[in-house]
């Protein structure tokens, strides 16, 4: 059979043309009246349909209202825009149309980067970069008391942040006291953020990055370079001075210790030296002649050892003769032309000291005529 036999449809037994939309329509609403028992007649809707289709409306719209809420999360309820109610992790069940819930998420920590230019205390423009970590603690003041707790968090941020550095130093904001700011600002955010009822707790607060601005940059490093000398000196005079303080208080105990044992010295001398007169005068209450006669040889000798000089009074002249002793031990020692007898023995013994001195005169009187003879 050729094709062109079989009309309007093609080789395999179709239609070519496009579909019947009615038709499909038609076919459409039977199958919804077989569904719930209504002939096609047109004979209505039986009370039995009309409860059938009560009952499935009444499932859908009960398996609609059924949701879950993670271990993490709560669920706010709202019944006819007021608040009815939390809920906490589980299968839950709200009715459709009539509650509506805010699910939210009250274990995630959130993080909030916020960047600007600040006035320091001493006017100078710093550039800081903070960073926020929060979360959110009550679930109903995040979704009810205000409209965008997000953005709320941002103006406090800032105005926060404005506050701590506008009562900062430049130094302070730059170097050391970038942990007192992060604290003050954590401090002072979280008072703006319970003001506000936003139901957010500040978790932490780090301020990341903290620099001048990049027109005087350079300037700054040179700042940094001379506070970094500063520091650098100061070091090395207190190392030179933890040097030196220790020596000079070793020093000065040395004088102590040396002025104490020249205290000690001093007492012992003097009390030896009491001893010693104590003794002394009861040998000169026994023998007071002998006694005088040895402390006067005694006297006589330490004086004549420790001087180099004798002035002698001759008997029988009108000079006061000088005997320098040093020169005659010299030249008795050169010339060896003048032999005096050995010393006594005997210290007590004054002939000696006598006929030494006579010696002495006669050969200085020798020697002067020798030399008014050569004259």
């Amino acid at each position: 059979m050729s094709w062109n036999g079989n009309g309007n449809k093609d080789p395999w037994g179709k239609n070519e043309g496009p579909p019947d939309i009615d038709e499909a329509i038609k076919q459409f609403k039977e199958k919804i009246s077989g569904w719930f028992g209504i002939s096609s007649g047109g004979g209505g809707f039986s009370s039995k349909n009309i409860f059938s289709l009560i009952f499935l409306v009444l499932i859908v719209w009960f398996l609609l209202g059924i949701y879950q809420v993670q271990q993490a999360e709560r669920s706010v309820v709202l019944r006819l825009g007021e608040y009815l109610e939390t809920k906490g992790p589980g299968l839950r069940w709200n009715p459709p149309i009539i509650d509506s819930r805010t699910i939210v998420d009250v274990v995630r920590v959130r993080p909030h980067r916020h960047d600007a230019l600040m006035l320091t205390k001493d006017e100078n423009i710093v550039d800081v970069t903070v960073s926020v970590q929060y979360q959110i603690t009550n679930p109903e003041n995040y979704v009810l008391e205000i409209r965008d707790a997000d953005n709320s968090l941002t103006q406090a941020t800032e105005s926060a942040l404005r506050h701590v550095v506008g009562s900062t130093i430049m130094d302070d904001a730059l170097t050391t006291g970038r942990e007192l700011i992060a604290q003050m600002v954590k401090e002072r955010l979280q008072v703006y953020l319970d003001k506000y009822v936003t139901g957010l707790q500040v978790v932490i607060v780090n301020i990341e990055d903290s620099s001048p601005p990049d027109q005087v940059q350079e300037a700054f490093d040179d700042v940094i370079k001379a506070r970094e000398d500063e520091v650098r000196v100061r070091n090395e005079a207190e190392t030179y001075a933890n040097g030196l303080v220790p020596e000079a208080r070793g020093q000065a105990q040395k004088m102590l210790q040396e002025a104490q044992a020249y205290r000690e010295q001093v007492i012992a001398e003097a009390e030896g030296d009491a001893a010693r007169f104590n003794l002394l005068l009861d040998e000169y209450k026994k023998a007071p002649e002998v006694t005088r006669n040895r402390l006067y040889l005694e006297a006589v000798q330490q004086v004549m050892s420790s001087s180099t000089k004798v002035m002698v009074d001759v008997e029988g002249g009108n000079n006061i003769l000088y005997l320098p002793l040093d020169k005659i031990a010299q030249a008795a020692r050169a010339e060896e032309d003048i032999v005096l007898p050995p010393p006594s023995t005997n210290p007590n013994s004054t002939t000696s000291i006598r006929e030494l001195t006579n010696q002495v005169i006669e050969e200085i009187r020798r020697r002067n005529r020798q030399q008014d003879g050569r004259k």
